[in-house]
């Protein structure tokens, strides 16, 4: 990746991770120190926690609709200062009431999609996994953070001091928002109606496919992470809390296999391959958990064996949504799977609660081994991405910019012109196969570079 790939990688990512943070740093105290609030039953409390991702799987696909149409960059803000007053409400709260209420304002800034929108602007598609990867993996060591972090935080400063920190964070993401370029999108289709537009991202066999995975994805860890905390303290010995010193080592080997699988599936156009491959092991490691649960280290191998394939999958699931989805519709598609990604939260933790009444535990992830092997017949037939190029190219010494690249949209083969003014530079995305000698002469006028593609 260039210098500008890496900066705006990293303020994206922790964009994603800041939020995450507060997010994730509430879930192990709250139905315990949640209780201290006038009228809180466990109904109440359980409603303050899910009314987040509630709101985030309501609102993702509004906020991804305007992100197709409008600049990126306030509408993140715009989600980013929700989330900050919504965990100021919570935090000058002293009823459970208020507390639903902040939770909700602060779910209602919906720009998970948004942020990968513009990480994908900004980064060309032969950078696209790499830096789809990092954002998974700063999203995962902000789980194991904040899961270590939350109980100790709770103990300094209780839970309405938590919610403050939830603010800070939002705060602190939007200052990471300077970073990143302010960008032009140019593109060849022009976007249509809202639901027209929605409708066309709706009827796309591969990207409901991807839905689906990324729905399945989180349903089986939601359902794992209720799941397994019991029978890590019962069957390996691991008080509940030393339980991030499982996961953080699992965090590091997933990061020694994820990025050599993303460079294999970007460099070597194996992404199909990969993807199956992960969701066969995600398959494994349920089967070998349900065979042997009682035994410490096979639960911990069967638990390694889906963190690994866990975190393989959230770096590959964005790039391919990136790739498969319309140009002109790419922060659509990817508002649809970010509320798919929030009801499989949902569900999993619907389906978790359920599986800790089942008396035999082998049956629970039995079950959670046959939803996975559904997924991968489902997800079995899905076709090869579209791979694209990209070419950076300074900008003409004109100020007829649009016009220059509505001569390039005109060229067979180009399908976006991402302008970076402040950067005087342009990313053209580019499908080099429908290129001829004719449309590459003609490219390398308007570029005044040759071409080296």
């Amino acid at each position: 990746m260039n210098s500008l790939e890496r900066r705006s990688t990293f303020a994206l990512s922790s964009i994603f991770a800041l939020r995450m943070l507060g997010l994730f740093m509430i879930i192990p105290v709250f139905a315990v120190a949640g209780q201290t609030y006038q009228g809180a039953t466990p109904a109440l409390l359980g409603l303050a926690v899910g009314i987040y991702g509630l709101s985030q799987a309501c609102l993702q696909i509004p906020f991804s609709l305007w992100a197709d149409r409008f600049s990126r960059k306030p509408l993140i803000i715009i989600g980013l200062a929700l989330f900050a007053i919504g965990g100021a409400i919570a935090a000058l709260s002293s009823s459970i009431y208020g507390v639903i209420i902040g939770r909700a304002i602060a779910g209602s800034g919906a720009v998970s999609a948004v942020v990968m929108a513009l990480l994908s602007d900004v980064t060309r598609e032969e950078q696209r996994s790499k830096a789809m990867a990092f954002m998974g993996m700063s999203i995962g060591l902000s789980f194991v953070v904040a899961f270590s972090l939350g109980p100790w935080l709770t103990s300094k400063v209780g839970i309405s001091g938590l919610f403050w920190v939830t603010t800070l964070m939002g705060t602190l993401a939007m200052l990471m928002l300077l970073l990143v370029p302010k960008v032009k999108r140019h593109y060849r289709v022009a976007p249509q109606g809202y639901l027209a537009q929605l409708k066309q991202v709706l009827a796309m066999a591969d990207l409901n496919r991807l839905h689906l995975s990324i729905f399945m994805l989180h349903l089986l860890l939601t359902a794992m992470f209720i799941f397994i905390p019991s029978q890590l303290i019962k069957y390996a010995g691991i008080p509940l809390a030393h339980h991030s010193w499982v996961y953080l080592p699992l965090l590091l080997i997933s990061l020694f296999v994820a990025f050599p699988s993303i460079i294999i599936a970007e460099k070597y156009r194996k992404m199909r391959g990969i993807f199956i491959t992960a969701v066969i092991a995600i398959v494994f490691g349920l089967a070998i958990m349900a065979l042997g649960f009682s035994h410490k280290y096979i639960l911990l191998l069967g638990l390694g064996l889906f963190f690994v394939a866990f975190n393989v999958m959230e770096a590959l699931l964005p790039s391919w949504l990136s790739k498969a989805a319309p140009i002109q519709s790419k922060s659509t598609a990817m508002g649809v799977n970010s509320s798919a990604q929030f009801l499989g939260a949902f569900c999993g933790g619907m389906i978790g609660g359920q599986l800790l009444s089942w008396q035999h535990i082998a049956w629970g992830w039995g079950f959670l081994a046959i939803l996975a092997l559904i997924w991968l017949l489902i997800t079995f037939t899905l076709q090869q991405p579209r791979y694209l190029s990209s070419l950076v190219v300074s900008l003409p010494d004109t100020k007829e910019i649009t016009e220059w690249t509505s001569v390039l949209l005109a060229i067979h083969g180009i399908e976006e012109v991402v302008v970076m003014p402040e950067k005087q530079v342009a990313y053209l995305k580019l499908d080099k196969q429908q290129l001829n000698e004719q449309t590459r002469q003609q490219l390398s006028q308007l570029i005044n570079q040759q071409l080296a593609i």
